[in-house]
């Protein structure tokens, strides 16, 4: 018995504190290819001869991909049945999923509805670099059925791209731009980063005016952290992160001492003020959209619902198991492309989430979103220990949304969010 089986239930039913096992209503697919590896970058990226050339393991990777999505489907289908709902999502994150030819994608997506399902009106994000050579096929991306494209942009400064050793400019940005308009994309996403090394509040402001220009329906603005996954023990055979080379922390070290909590603060205080002012809903705390564009995908996650997952590193949730591959695509490959014998599903980890850690999970989930949690869910444990601490230190205020009252995280909540957080687990 594998530890997934170990740890799931044969049903679709588990104790009401912990939740119910549901099929997914999302998809995640993660595509670890980048033409270079950015200093501060902690996803499972896999960069230079991995990525391009004649020993790239590109090829492979996306057949691996589409058996695991068959293998995932057939596991669902002994569980709930070939007729269970379509995906309302699909999101191919990396990594640098632009990097996929566009007959690739086509055929990702192709399995995906077959085995899947994809609701009429689902929500298909692709992750996009915007340099000239990472950008990809967008016009082919829109045509193979994405409906939403990502750019991480992550400064419109030059000096600030240069420092954070991203490979384009403030113009590629631009142009990437009106590209993806020009190919159809009608839902467009930035990624920003704040509390940057050397960004200045004013450097800052003119990144987000100038991104307001462009004229974006989404934007992702995040503050720029710099962990080390092996010290955390994230790292190793089974761990869904990769080490960081030596380079990367001694990058990340320099860049921790220019950092500075006061600054962040009055940067998000900054974006939340500009981004109001224009007409932006802030609906999660790192995350601001145009009505009905806010993203449907990672609504799944913070409405904690459950979502399935392919590739190295993906996580997956079924409302009980959280389930994760492992990050070594080397292992990921020699299980599901194996020389010889049979594909299996890769390695990886499980872990059964228990009614407590349930009931805190819900609560921060909901706390990050604007919509916060209802009045009845103040009052229960372990929110309602909490909650006069939390408003007598203005980190809530009461609200009421469609006529029921709700409490909801002050500006200055988001802010301290952690501090929060941190007592509900």
């Amino acid at each position: 018995m594998s530890e997934l089986e170990a740890l799931s239930p044969a049903t679709a039913t588990a104790p009401a504190d912990e939740g119910r096992v549901e099929p997914p209503v999302a998809l995640y697919v993660h595509v670890p290819f980048c033409v270079s590896r950015c200093p501060y970058c902690d996803f499972v990226v896999y960069a230079g001869a991995d990525a391009r050339g004649p020993r790239a393991q590109t090829g492979r990777l996306y057949d691996a991909l589409t058996r695991e999505l068959a293998l995932r489907a057939d596991a669902l289908d002994a569980r709930f049945g070939s007729d269970r709902p379509p995906l309302r999502s699909v999101f191919f994150g990396g990594g640098t999923p632009s990097l996929i030819p566009g007959e690739r994608l086509v055929e990702l997506l192709d399995a995906i509805r077959a085995r899947f399902g994809l609701a009429p009106d689902a929500e298909v994000t692709l992750e996009a670099n915007p340099s000239p050579d990472e950008r990809g096929d967008l016009a082919a991306f829109r045509a193979a059925g994405t409906t939403r494209l990502s750019l991480g942009a992550q400064s419109l400064d030059a000096a600030e791209l240069r420092g954070l050793g991203r490979r384009h400019s403030p113009g590629d940005v631009w142009a990437a731009v009106a590209e993806a308009r020009a190919a159809g994309f009608k839902s467009l996403s930035l990624d920003l980063l704040y509390d940057v090394p050397g960004q200045a509040l004013a450097s800052w402001e003119r990144t987000l005016r100038s991104a307001l220009e462009m004229a974006p329906d989404h934007l992702s603005l995040y503050a720029l952290t710099l962990d080390d996954p092996g010290a955390e023990g994230l790292t190793g055979d089974g761990g869904d992160h990769l080490p960081a080379t030596a380079g990367a922390l001694t990058w990340r070290e320099r860049a921790r001492r220019s950092q500075s909590d006061d600054r962040a603060a009055d940067q998000y205080q900054l974006a939340f003020d500009l981004l109001a002012a224009d007409g932006w809903r802030g609906y999660e705390i790192s995350n601001w959209a145009r009505l009905g564009h806010e993203s449907r995908h990672n609504l799944a996650y913070w409405e904690r619902r459950p979502y399935e997952a392919v590739g190295p590193g993906a996580h997956a949730f079924d409302g009980v198991v959280r389930r994760w591959n492992a990050a070594r695509l080397d292992r990921y490959l020699a299980a599901l492309v194996p020389r010889q014998g049979s594909p299996a599903l890769p390695p990886g980890g499980a872990e059964r989430v228990d009614g407590a850690t349930a009931v805190g999970e819900r609560l921060i989930l909901a706390l990050r979103l604007d919509r916060g949690i209802s009045a009845a869910q103040a009052t229960e444990p372990p929110f309602g220990e909490l909650r006069d601490w939390a408003e007598d230190s203005g980190l809530l205020e009461r609200v009421e949304i469609e006529g029921e009252p709700r409490l909801r995280l002050t500006v200055r909540g988001r802010l301290l969010s952690n501090e929060l957080f941190a007592r509900l687990v």
